[in-house]
């Protein structure tokens, strides 16, 4: 009789085990955002790279000069290229002397659409003119060869140093108008 019982609650114990074992393997409910996610191809640089230097010309004439301490490049549908570290480029005139530079300490440019934008202390300086424009954001249209931004901005001259929300220029920052100035403050030469 004893075999029998230690028999039977072998047979329940196992019975029990494995129903609760199929209860719990299909009663898992899977979010469709985590198998997305899951599924999903990381979202690695394709190609990542340190100290670089990249010289834009056009029919055999230099007309720009990035260099950044970090690039990531993304090949994906809208391919880019990342500088989390910041960058610098030297635009030239017809006379291969540098123009105007833009710095900035994050940058990031588009492929497709040929824009680029500086972020956190951008600083674009007229290198003819000796003037110098301060924001926190701009962009830099390639294909129109404009730069603009739609934030604060401080523009030092000689004689004065000017204030407004929002900018357009040319990529040399020879012609600009500020979208909504805000102030002005003269300086006096004499006095430095």
């Amino acid at each position: 009789m004893y075999e029998v019982r230690s028999l039977i609650f072998r047979i329940l114990s196992k019975s029990i085990i494995t129903f609760s074992l199929v209860i719990v393997l299909f009663s898992c409910e899977n979010d469709i955002n985590v198998i997305t996610s899951l599924s999903q191809v990381d979202s690695l640089p394709y190609e990542q790279a340190r100290d670089i230097e990249v010289y834009y010309s056009d029919s055999g004439k230099l007309k720009a000069y990035l260099e950044s301490p970090m690039m990531l490049n993304y090949e994906q549908a809208n391919a880019y290229m990342e500088f989390p570290e910041g960058f610098k480029v030297i635009f030239y005139g017809p006379d291969l002397q540098p123009k105007s530079e833009i710095t900035a300490k994050y940058g990031i440019r588009y492929e497709k659409t040929k824009r680029m934008e500086a972020k956190n202390n951008v600083v674009v300086k007229n290198l003819d003119k000796n003037e110098q424009l301060y924001t926190e954001h701009l962009v830099w249209d390639e294909n129109k060869r404009i730069i603009y931004s739609e934030v604060f901005v401080k523009i030092t001259r000689a004689d004065e140093v000017l204030y407004g929300d929002g900018l357009t220029s040319d990529q040399d920052f020879e012609n600009y108008t500020i979208k909504n100035p805000t102030g002005e403050f003269k300086i006096n030469p004499d006095e430095q």
